[in-house]
């Protein structure tokens, strides 16, 4: 990833994504590719912007969320108002992950019990077909 300019086969690769995801995020307005006929190539920018997308979308952010924070990029505050929003935003995003996680384990623990009930009544239940024997 070092030259200047890749195009949509090298950024396919070097992020591990399809030409459609990257043709998705163009059409939301998330990448800006330059355009020589028919051949799309990416910047140093648009690759930035990349690695930023598919880091929200890891975080559970929303693809309109994610626009707005990187519009707030080109803002003459030394990057105030998208550090900002950006902090707020994954706070929220890390409460609701939390939060899932808690309902997860509660769930995990119950399947636990549950199982142990069950093997405990198969055992039972395996030890009187054998004194029935």
């Amino acid at each position: 990833m070092t030259t200047e300019m890749m195009n949509i086969r090298e950024m396919c690769d070097a992020f591990d994504v399809t030409p459609r995801t990257l043709r998705f995020y163009e059409s939301k307005e998330l990448l800006f590719p330059t355009r020589e006929g028919q051949k799309r190539l990416f910047s140093k920018r648009d690759r930035a912007r990349l690695k930023l997308i598919l880091r929200g979308k890891r975080f559970g952010f929303s693809l309109e969320e994610i626009r707005q924070l990187l519009d707030l990029y080109h803002m003459d505050d030394g990057q105030e108002a998208q550090l900002s929003k950006t902090y707020v935003t994954a706070e929220r995003h890390l409460a609701d992950m939390e939060a899932q996680r808690a309902e997860l384990d509660e769930a995990i623990s119950e399947l636990k019990q549950q199982m142990a009930w069950g093997a405990a009544k198969l055992a039972e239940l395996g030890l009187r077909k054998t004194d029935a024997a």
